[in-house]
């Protein structure tokens, strides 16, 4: 299966470079560009890509609004946002990641790197550089919980579906969560999906960052 993409990057010169090295990958096929925000979710709607590379500072509407946006659309549901770029800073992720972004990637990232991620991502996982995800980790388990959302959104969990929710926020795969609850892989990500689900998380940064806001992890 070809997953689809769209590049937004107000350089032209760095824009041509991602769109050339992702189309150089067999199973990629880029099929829109954007040079700032209102471009991108005009180009996204056009073209309802798999994955977006999107940039955070552009002239006029940035890349989180923009991100915002593509999540806030209920036709653009199955579209996941990568953010890529040079500002790895606190607000800027936890802003992606509440906005609906599925990654977050520094713009240093190795070509290869950048085609796992891309593919990682069109699967329905989520991607964080290992420093981003710990200073969002950090970040929200310091940030005051509140047990009305915990109760409202995960009082439907199983128990052994808020098991897998508190591995994932350990930031563990699915291999490794088969293997710490003597299940198989395909049975964790079972979990996984059905928890995401059922708090109406996007993918697993926001099943994360949920988690630990309610107070589910981190206590």
């Amino acid at each position: 299966m070809t997953v689809r993409v769209v590049v937004v990057d107000d350089q032209e010169l760095i824009r041509a470079g991602f769109v050339a090295l992702l189309d150089s990958d067999d199973g990629l096929d880029v099929v829109g560009e954007a040079a700032d925000g209102d471009q991108a979710v005009t180009v996204v709607r056009e073209t309802r890509p798999d994955v977006v590379l999107m940039d955070v500072r552009m002239p006029g509407t940035d890349g989180l609004t923009a991100t915002e946006d593509i999540a806030a659309d209920p036709e653009l549901a199955d579209v996941k946002v990568v953010i890529l770029t040079t500002f790895e800073d606190d607000d800027y992720i936890l802003r992606a990641l509440r906005g609906g972004a599925s990654g977050f990637l520094g713009k240093g990232v190795r070509p290869a790197a950048l085609i796992d991620a891309v593919r990682t991502v069109a699967a329905g996982e989520s991607l964080l550089s290992p420093a981003a995800t710990r200073r969002v980790i950090e970040h929200v388990s310091r940030e005051p919980v509140h047990p009305s959302v915990a109760g409202h959104r995960f009082e439907h969990l199983t128990e052994r579906e808020r098991e897998v929710v508190l591995l994932v926020a350990q930031g563990l795969a699915n291999d490794e969560i088969a293997e710490r609850l003597f299940i198989t892989p395909v049975t964790a990500k079972t979990h996984v999906n059905r928890a995401m689900t059922k708090i109406g998380a996007r993918d697993r940064a926001q099943l994360v960052v949920a988690a630990y806001q309610a107070g589910i992890a981190g206590a």
